[in-house]
């Protein structure tokens, strides 16, 4: 039992170090914080989203979101806009120079593991699914939002200030 629980400590250890330092390597070639590469990677597919489901495909607050949204507005990275039929509705648009920044940013790794996990049986995706969950839920990290709202990015020295 206690290989068992070893064994299971270690590979977590080394998936956390690899996300750890993945998501150094972006800060540091993008000077963004691994939240606000998400929030562009989940731009990235149609351009525009609503906020509220750029929250719901990061499964994070709508009010975490805004926070991302408005850091990278201000580096123009992104911008917003009313919809035409709706004026109520915000649209958060990538913008060319937010599409730089992803095609110059390493390859993040939650891009090959997506990959990798789709190319999985429907059985098995749901039993990695149902295994995180479970881990999530032993080191009740059930209620932690899965980005850090306040997260900031060492500064490139060619980045604007």
């Amino acid at each position: 039992m206690a290989e068992r629980v070893d064994g299971t400590l270690i590979a977590l250890r080394r998936v956390l170090r690899a996300i750890d330092g993945n998501a150094r390597a972006i800060a540091r070639a993008s000077g963004l914080t691994p939240a606000q590469m998400l929030v562009l990677h989940a731009l990235a597919e149609r351009g525009q989203e609503l906020p509220r489901d750029i929250a719901r495909k990061l499964g994070v607050s709508q009010a975490t979101v805004t926070t991302q949204i408005d850091r990278l507005e201000a580096r123009g990275l992104v911008r917003r806009e009313r919809g035409q039929a709706d004026r109520r509705m915000v649209w958060v648009i990538l913008t060319d120079a937010g599409r730089r920044v992803l095609a110059e940013a390493p390859d993040p790794l939650y891009g090959r593991f997506a990959e990798r996990f789709a190319r999985l049986a429907d059985w098995e995706q749901a039993m990695l699914l149902a295994s995180a969950e479970r881990l999530a839920r032993m080191f009740d990290a059930e209620g932690v939002e899965p980005l850090p709202e306040l997260e900031e990015a060492p500064r490139r020295a060619d980045a604007p200030i």
